[in-house]
């Protein structure tokens, strides 16, 4: 709650006064095309007073060329914006003392490969879509995050099923970390049969455990080899944060740690930070949800750096 107080008055001082400008501009795009569809109705309403198709063609193409203009406009307002409060948002994150800079590219992605490789989506992930990397430091702990929209080819349907879509994170600690954990959500348990029986033929267990506090162990599947370290993974705190997180937002948290690499992924069914053209993008609500979950990863894979 704290660091959501601090992160509220730099949101006043630094994030507010960047969204107000770039509301003129979007009211501006605004004007633009309340005039566009005018001069074009206009046109249309001139083309059958007149009925002489070479006058209203020579007519048209200067009104066809200014509405792909606009169009452009549009298309660059939206992939400015995002830019511009992401960036924002992570100069407010890696302000602290333990963090490195952290840097952002709005086309690249995690690859494939390592999205598979973390053993929590059992997927061939035939359309695998990523956007809004982001890497850094945190301590000793090296991570990166994306959004990504997964879907796999269903043999049964002949159609593209749902896998993942949200905010997929990879970090690595520096010293290996005993065994192997992986965590889903038991609301999705039907959807998981292909990760829990694979995890299973590894060797894992499900755990019911004093470890795992009763908040937490209600709403997550711990499957755990028989050598993990499961007290130095999964901190009483970080099982609070986790299970509260859950309950308020309703998305979905996956984890696994896999030797050396840590995996999270958090579902988000909407495109996050997509700027409206149509109503105002002035709000802390549209912001503070990306802040959260990026704040749960980094939090989860601070706690971890703190105890290895």
């Amino acid at each position: 709650m704290k660091r959501l107080d601090e992160f509220r008055l730099y949101y006043n001082h630094s994030i507010h006064p960047e969204l107000r400008r770039m509301e003129r501009h979007r009211v501006r795009l605004i004007r633009f095309l309340f005039v566009s569809v005018l001069l074009l109705i206009g046109v249309i309403a001139l083309e059958v007073y007149i009925n002489i198709p070479a006058i209203t063609f020579f007519m048209m193409v200067p009104i066809v060329l200014y509405l792909l203009y606009l169009s452009y406009r549009i298309q660059r307002f939206r992939s400015t914006f995002k830019p511009n409060v992401i960036n924002l948002i992570l100069d407010f994150i890696d302000d602290g003392p333990n963090y490195g800079t952290l840097y952002y590219d709005a086309k690249r992605s995690i690859p494939k490969s390592q999205f598979r490789a973390s053993r929590i989506f059992e997927s061939s992930a035939d359309q695998y879509k990523g956007e809004d990397h982001i890497s850094g430091r945190i301590g000793e702990l090296k991570f990166e995050l994306c959004e990504l929209d997964v879907k796999e080819f269903s043999r049964v349907r002949n159609r593209l099923n749902y896998v993942f879509k949200g905010v997929f994170m990879h970090a690595t600690i520096t010293r290996e970390v005993r065994g192997s954990v992986i965590i889903l959500p038991k609301e999705f348990k039907q959807y998981l049969s292909r990760s829990i029986k694979a995890a299973t033929l590894r060797g894992a267990h499900q755990v019911h455990s004093e470890i795992l506090d009763a908040p937490f162990e209600e709403v997550f599947m711990t499957y755990a080899s028989p050598n993990a370290n499961l007290a130095g993974l999964l901190s009483s705190p970080m099982q609070n944060a986790l299970a509260e997180y859950r309950q308020r937002t309703g998305k979905e948290i996956y984890l696994s740690f896999l030797k050396n690499e840590i995996y999270i992924a958090v579902t988000e069914h909407k495109d996050i930070l997509e700027p409206y053209i149509f109503q105002s993008n002035v709000s802390f609500d549209l912001v503070r949800e990306f802040f959260e979950d990026i704040n749960l990863l980094i939090g989860i894979v601070e706690d971890i750096d703190h105890n290895y």
